[in-house]
C-alpha cells in the first residue's frame, strides 16, 4: 500500500512536471504569437503608409501631367501663330522682292534715259557753240559791210 502511494506520488510529480513544461511552452508560444502579432500590425501600418504615399505620388503625377499638357497646348498654339506670322512675312518678302526688281528695272531705264539726255545735251551744246561762232562771224561780216557802205557814201 505504501508502495502504491509512492507510485501515485511519482505519477503526480510527473504530471506536475509535464504541466510546468506545458505552461512554459504555452507562455513561450503566447510570447511568440504576441511578437508576430505586433510585427503583423507594424507591417500592416507600413503597407497602409506606402499605399497612401503611392496614391499621393499618383495624384501629384496626374496634376503634373495635366499642367504639362496645358502648357504643351499653349506652346502648340504659340508655334502655330509664329508659323503663320513667318508665312505672312515670307509672302511679304516675296512681294517686296518683286517690287524691288521692278523698281531696279525702272531705275536702270531712268539711268539709261539720263545718260542719253546728257549725250543729247553735249551735242546740242556743241551745235549751239558752232552756231554762236557762225553768228559772231556773220556779225563781223555785217559790221564790215556797214562800214563799207558808210565809206562808199
Amino acid at each position: 500500500s505504501k508502495q502504491r502511494l509512492t507510485g501515485q506520488q511519482q505519477e503526480i510529480n510527473n504530471l506536475i512536471q509535464r504541466k510546468i513544461a506545458v505552461d512554459e511552452e504555452n507562455a513561450r508560444l503566447k510570447n511568440e504569437f504576441s511578437n508576430l502579432n505586433q510585427k503583423f500590425k507594424d507591417k500592416s501600418q507600413e503597407l497602409k503608409d506606402t499605399e497612401e504615399c503611392a496614391q499621393n505620388k499618383e495624384e501629384q503625377n496626374r496634376l503634373l501631367i495635366k499642367n504639362l499638357e496645358e502648357e504643351n497646348k499653349g506652346l502648340n498654339t504659340c508655334c502655330a501663330d509664329l508659323l503663320n506670322d513667318l508665312e505672312k512675312l515670307r509672302k511679304q518678302e516675296a512681294q517686296w522682292k518683286t517690287e524691288k526688281s521692278g523698281n531696279d528695272a525702272r531705275i536702270k531705264n531712268l539711268e539709261t534715259d539720263l545718260a542719253e539726255a546728257r549725250e543729247q545735251m553735249k551735242e546740242l551744246r556743241s551745235i549751239c557753240s558752232n552756231l554762236s561762232s557762225q553768228v559772231a562771224v556773220k556779225q563781223e561780216e555785217l559790221s564790215q559791210k556797214d562800214c563799207d557802205v558808210i565809206r562808199a557814201r
